[in-house]
């Protein structure tokens, strides 16, 4: 016990500090505060709780199903273009915050995958799924859209490829959670 107070004795301070602040503001009915509380921690608090476990039970799935041979040979280090256009489809598919892609890439990651092809998951996570662009479509047209994937596409690949060769001579190691 005393080990872990040691270890996050800064994020259990910012814990309390928010319980206090939360607790004043409902006492001195101090509407930013109450916002603060219902309207942001609570809702984020909310999707939390729903989408993190889902999430985490389809990467437990898929660390029990999916091969290291198998993502060491789609989106490994010699996977080629196919490799990218595979992280690029399944970042597409998937739908949810970027903190629901953090799993899936230390996933990848484990299984094999090339650093490259763990970044344009990332980015193309962060910029081209599926939801988004429906969204995008709605407001503010295809061609915009369009556009917009198609720059976003090769510069998410070229900051790949840059990341790549600043991390390629970095010993990683992927450690068991």
């Amino acid at each position: 016990m005393k080990e872990f107070l040691k270890k996050n004795k800064f994020s259990l301070l910012l814990i309390i500090i928010f319980v206090i602040f939360t607790t004043i503001s409902f006492l001195v009915n101090y509407e930013i505060g109450k916002l603060i509380f219902k309207e942001h921690f609570f809702s984020f608090f909310k999707e939390m709780i729903f989408f993190l476990p889902i999430m985490f039970i389809l990467i437990g799935l898929g660390d029990v199903w999916i091969s290291k041979e198998k993502v060491t040979k789609h989106v490994g280090q010699n996977s080629g273009v196919k490799g990218i256009i595979y992280v690029i489809l399944l970042s597409m598919a998937q739908a949810g915050p970027l903190y629901g892609a953090f799993p899936v890439t230390y996933l990848l990651w484990k299984k094999g995958a090339s650093i490259r092809n763990i970044f344009i998951y990332i980015g193309a996570f962060c910029t081209i799924k599926i939801p988004m662009l429906t969204f995008e479509i709605g407001f503010l047209g295809w061609k915009f859209s369009l556009l917009r994937t198609l720059f976003s596409i090769p510069i998410i690949i070229l900051i790949a490829f840059i990341m790549e060769k600043y991390f390629k001579n970095k010993n990683f190691e992927v450690k068991e959670v």
